[in-house]
């Protein structure tokens, strides 16, 4: 077994006007610019997904458009988070699912399902969400994520739950929502929101190599000492495990920088 898992760092989506002169060379066409980011990044996550269907042909062509050993990580559907019931949720899923995302192949990463700021955490119902997860479409293999954002996710019962079905947890960095470190699956998923602009790489060195210390750390089966979990429960498995850590929010313009400078440090 490996000592290590793949550490991958990227930002949300790649299309933003202020990034072209800043992030993207001057003169880059904005049909090269996925190419562009995916010789700089290692993943990113796929902001649109959440907005909206999007067609197989799309994947299929992001697929090839990107490295070999890059992967992308989807935003679920808002139509699939956004309701009441959630244990109603099973055709909004399977839409999702069934709209081409296996076309990604080997390059698709942990679907994130992200949640309102105003939905709290009702236990039997979000069981029920968490069991209509699929394990699989057309022979791949998918792996689930889910982003709370209320206060009432932090306890130990919202935790045991994702671990029994081995979804991960977001971990919340540098934001004002609940940061919630526990491992609970064996990849771990962070978004880190605190770029300024005020830093040319949106953070400062000394939080870069936090944030790095602790990616490597996750890979190597331990948790950080430095973010107390919610669970008393060691999460300190020893196996080798895939990190996934976007820059996300903030003053998004410095995202790609704060990001590369990631990168620089593993």
């Amino acid at each position: 077994m490996a000592k290590t898992g793949r550490i991958l760092i990227g930002v949300g989506g790649w299309t933003y006007a202020p990034w072209r002169g800043e992030f993207y060379p001057d003169g880059l066409t904005q049909k090269r610019e996925l190419e562009y980011a995916s010789s700089k990044l290692t993943t990113i996550e796929i902001n649109g997904t959440y907005y909206g269907t999007q067609k197989p042909a799309s994947f299929a062509k992001w697929r090839d458009e990107t490295p070999d050993d890059f992967v992308f990580c989807l935003k679920g559907s808002r139509y699939t988070t956004n309701r009441r019931v959630l244990a109603q949720a099973g055709d909004s899923i399977k839409r999702f699912i069934d709209s081409g995302v296996s076309e990604l192949r080997h390059k698709l990463g942990p679907i994130n399902w992200q949640f309102m700021p105003t939905k709290k955490f009702d236990p039997a119902d979000f069981e029920a969400f968490l069991g209509l997860l699929p394990k699989t479409i057309d022979g791949v293999a998918l792996r689930h994520a889910v982003e709370v954002r209320h206060d009432s996710f932090r306890t130990v019962e919202f935790v045991t739950l994702a671990r029994k079905y081995g979804v991960a947890i977001v971990v919340a960095g540098d934001s004002g929502f609940p940061l919630i470190p526990d491992v609970t699956a064996p990849f771990v998923y962070a978004r880190i929101m605190g770029t300024a602009q005020s830093r040319p790489k949106g953070y400062a060195p000394k939080a870069l190599d936090a944030w790095a210390a602790r990616a490597k750390i996750w890979a190597a089966g331990g948790a950080p000492d430095d973010l107390e979990p919610v669970s008393e429960t060691s999460a300190k498995t020893r196996k080798a495990r895939d990190v996934f850590l976007f820059v996300i929010s903030g003053y998004k313009a410095r995202n790609p920088a704060a990001a590369m400078a990631l990168i620089a440090r593993l």
